[in-house]
């Protein structure tokens, strides 16, 4: 059965736009002084900079994205970084692209 809220999760460009530079962050972001870009993932403070909203909008949109499970925060002193779940992600694929 087609998952509603992961089809609203990808219905939104700026969400798209967030799993397509998370899947590649030393390209699309700077190095940040704390946590690893591709270890810990992206501080929501670079996001909603690169996507040009403000914070409370850019956390609106990673937490949609984090409630169907295509991204995972991980908290690191006071900030949130995100990464892609990429077995999720394979699975929202596979889900999509079957016979429903």
């Amino acid at each position: 059965m087609l998952d509603v809220d992961l089809v609203k999760a990808l219905a939104n460009d700026k969400r798209l736009l967030i799993l397509e530079w998370l899947r590649e962050p030393e390209r699309h972001f700077p190095p940040q002084r704390d946590g690893d870009l591709v270890r810990d993932g992206v501080c929501s403070l670079f996001i909603a900079e690169k996507l040009g909203v403000s914070q409370p909008t850019c956390g609106e949109h990673l937490k949609v994205l984090a409630k169907v499970g295509l991204i995972r925060g991980r908290k690191i002193k006071q900030w949130v970084f995100y990464q892609r779940d990429e077995g999720r992600i394979a699975a929202a694929k596979e889900l999509l692209s079957s016979d429903w």
